[in-house]
């Protein structure tokens, strides 16, 4: 049965030398620190690179970040796939857990995350389904 969790985060990037240096300006890499609060309760470290454009409002990013905290009054692991573009201003964004990825109480969860930016404060809204044994 799918459950909902929801809540807010802060997120810190910090800009990565990428591996290959003549990449040029249009490409970045990050390292990803957020914490985040409500249902669900922690950190997650990862990575991002992105691409920008020379048409403005247009670009995309891919990300992995471990999460570590605890959801639903379990504690564990698992990680978060992102992919995203931006078309001339409109956003597509699609956040899934990694298959198999959930360790300790969390083994065996599935679903996947979004993110609302409003007023400069970041949200989540979180729609997954947790294994009957925590």
């Amino acid at each position: 049965m799918s459950q909902r969790a929801s809540g807010t985060f802060e997120v810190k990037l910090t800009p990565v030398p990428l591996a290959d240096t003549a990449a040029g300006p249009n490409l970045a890499r990050m390292a990803i620190d957020k914490q985040f609060h409500g249902d669900l309760e922690g950190t997650s470290r990862g990575e991002m690179l992105s691409a920008g454009t020379s048409v403005k409002g247009s670009a995309g990013y891919v990300a992995i970040e471990r999460v570590t905290g605890t959801l639903a009054g379990r504690s564990g692991t698992f990680v978060l796939q992102h992919s995203g573009t931006m078309t001339r201003g409109m956003p597509q964004l699609t956040i899934t857990v990694v298959p198999d990825s959930g360790t300790g109480a969390l083994e065996g969860i599935a679903g996947g995350m979004t993110i609302v930016i409003a007023d400069g404060k970041h949200s989540y809204d979180f729609q997954y389904t947790l294994t009957d044994t925590p």
